[in-house]
């Protein structure tokens, strides 16, 4: 019998795999890929996941893998542009934006050098109940085999369609509409920092990332998706020639070296965080749209979260209750701020973003406490200090 199994080792489960057992916990990882393999994302990692990456002993290993520095960011809307980066986050100032099939096995390694158990191309199927706790899962081994393996906990990081989620019944909390599809690919001779581009309807994200290869991001409106998809080419290249149109003469002395990935499926909710012998973390407990890029950093917040909270409770039922509820609790506190967040950029309406960063053009300290709002490195709450509220009224 285990501690603990975790079902899926992208960036949520490989992270609170490592760490339980790096408390000392016998952990079981499973997950139905082989890597490295790809997936969709927005790759980018904020300072703050940067900061726990180098706190877990990682962040070497992502720089010897070839991913380029990224310590410029700029924001271009109608009328107005501006340029910084974030504030540091445990002396660091750098971030990185890592293709999928590098970084995950990084996190897979990463956790069973502190002594998981990893298993591949496992597909996890049910999970085990007594009464009403979970207290196992069944999954099939690649050779084929059913298998049941039984944890005090099992930890769904099993993303967005969450097997565990929907097995262990938990509920929607807070939901909200889809707001945005994206569409994108990766471009080779097209020189880039972290950009983003915005007009009505329209935002651009571009993001050095490896193999000296760019990633060009685009999103539209969600009612807009049934058109996008079957013009996606002709919808992508015209929304970077009429809302970036400098980087687009730059991408046409580049050269798109992959097909075009995308979906109109980034669903907008928060998940009952918890039950009798389960959690969940990730995407599958908070997904949000990805425009703001803060799935990774978050998946790894939340296993440090979650890890530290339980600590040495794990097998005592009501410290381990009182330790899943501050979980879940906390959620709802930075999480929800990011949630929020994202939700106002997806909309696509740019008016009141640009009319209030107008007033930060030759305030290069308040323009990096923006951009810092979206690495973690400064709460909203503390970015509307009296400084920028001072500038506002006199504005």
């Amino acid at each position: 019998m285990y501690d603990v199994i975790v079902i899926g080792a992208r960036c949520a489960g490989s992270p609170t795999a490592m760490l339980f057992a790096q408390q000392g916990y016998r952990v079981l990882l499973l997950e139905k890929a082989r890597f490295p393999q790809d997936t969709l994302s927005s790759h980018y990692i904020h300072l703050e996941g940067v900061a726990l990456l180098k706190r877990w002993g990682l962040l070497d290993k992502l720089r010897e893998a070839g991913c380029r520095p990224i310590t410029h960011q700029s924001y271009e809307g109608p009328g107005v542009r501006i340029d910084g980066f974030s504030l540091p986050i445990d002396g660091l100032r750098t971030t990185y934006a890592p293709r999928r099939y590098v970084l995950d096995p990084i996190l897979a390694d990463g956790a069973v050098a502190a002594g998981v158990e990893f298993r591949e191309s496992c597909a996890v199927n049910d999970l085990v109940f007594e009464g009403d706790r979970v207290v196992g899962v069944r999954y099939t081994t690649p050779g084929g085999v059913q298998a049941t393996d039984r944890a005090r906990l099992v930890v769904g990081a099993d993303g967005m369609r969450s097997l565990v989620a929907r097995k262990a019944g938990a509920p929607n909390v807070i939901e909200h509409p889809r707001l945005t599809c994206t569409y994108y690919s990766y471009w080779a001779g097209v020189p880039a920092h972290f950009e983003l581009y915005e007009r009505p309807g329209r935002w651009v994200g571009v993001i050095p990332t490896n193999d000296d290869l760019t990633l060009l991001m685009t999103y539209f409106p969600q009612d807009e998706y049934h058109d996008v998809r079957k013009g996606v080419e002709p919808f992508y290249l015209e929304t970077f020639r009429s809302t970036a149109p400098e980087l687009y003469e730059r991408m046409r002395s580049g050269e798109r070296v992959e097909q075009l990935y995308g979906t109109g499926h980034q669903e907008n909710y928060f998940r009952k965080a918890f039950g009798p012998g389960w959690v969940l973390v990730g995407d599958a407990v908070n997904h949000k749209d990805s425009i703001t890029a803060r799935g990774i950093t978050e998946a790894f917040v939340q296993a440090q979260t979650l890890t530290e909270y339980i600590g040495d409770r794990l097998h005592d039922d009501a410290a381990l209750t009182a330790a899943l509820g501050r979980y879940e609790d906390n959620l709802g506190d930075d999480a929800f701020s990011h949630y929020q967040g994202a939700l106002n950029v997806a909309e696509l309406k740019p008016e009141g973003r640009v009319e209030m960063l107008r007033k930060l053009v030759g305030h290069q300290e308040l323009v990096d406490r923006y951009f810092s709002t979206l690495s973690g490195a400064c709460s909203i709450d503390d970015f509307y200090n009296d400084e920028l509220l001072t500038l506002l009224d006199q504005s």
